[in-house]
């Protein structure tokens, strides 16, 4: 097993005011030769959005781009017709194939909005865009691994363009859980959303990340209660 860890506080930063992003791979004006992506795994933003602000229409080609809110809500709307409003619990997918127009906005006028968004290359060019969103139960992935997004079309899951996964885990204190991999020889890249966990020899407190490959499974164990982030990529 091959292992990377990125600590929360080596990520980038950029303050715009209205948006604070910490980026985990290069984007915008952070650059890092060092931090391009995880394998498949382009972008990894931490974002927090201030209310009545967000992104203005702007396009997207050729990635499968997923947004995750931890709290408050995110307005989107796009050139297909889509228009909602997601919240925590709900994940959104967006495969911007042969290209999109999109916006991203805060629709309180009092509460910030953080969320992730994750965008993984896809491996098939210039599909037809589409859009998904879908509300999941957190009690099911409470002491539990619950796969959110991936490449089948089962209906328990949303679909990508790629052969990757998303996941979600709470784990009370004590417990311990083995991740095992969707499709073989890819990576995971293992964000801790909060609390404190140890994975192997390595550590993890709030938002420190570890990439793992050239392994099938690994375990890990809560030191108190925590939520994590599985994003599992092909490595090449």
């Amino acid at each position: 097993m091959k292992t990377i860890y990125h600590p929360a506080d080596s990520r980038g930063f950029a303050d715009h005011g209205w948006l604070k992003a910490k980026h985990s791979f290069s984007f915008a004006e952070y650059y890092d030769p060092g931090r391009m992506h995880f394998g498949k795994l382009r972008v990894l933003n931490d974002d927090i959005v201030a209310p009545g602000k967000g992104f203005g229409t702007h396009p997207h080609n050729n990635m499968e781009i997923i947004t995750i809110p931890l709290r408050g809500q995110l307005e989107h709307k796009d050139s297909m017709g889509n228009g909602s409003v997601i919240t925590p619990g709900e994940v959104q997918v967006m495969s911007a194939g042969s290209g999109i127009m999109h916006s991203e906005f805060n629709p309180s006028n009092s509460e910030e909005v953080n969320l992730f968004q994750i965008w993984i290359f896809p491996e098939t060019q210039d599909v037809d865009p589409r859009y998904d969103q879908r509300e999941f139960d957190p009690g099911k992935y409470e002491n539990n691994i619950l796969r959110l997004v991936n490449n089948e079309t089962n209906g328990d899951t949303i679909f990508i363009h790629q052969k990757a996964a998303v996941s979600l885990s709470r784990l009370q204190a004590g417990v311990e859980l083995t991740y095992e991999n969707n499709y073989d020889g890819n990576g995971t890249y293992v964000m801790l959303v909060n609390g404190k966990v140890s994975v192997g020899e390595q550590t993890l407190t709030h938002r420190d990340a570890l990439g793992i490959w050239d392994t099938d499974s690994f375990a890990f164990k809560a030191a108190e209660d925590s939520q994590l982030l599985f994003i599992e990529v092909p490595m090449n």
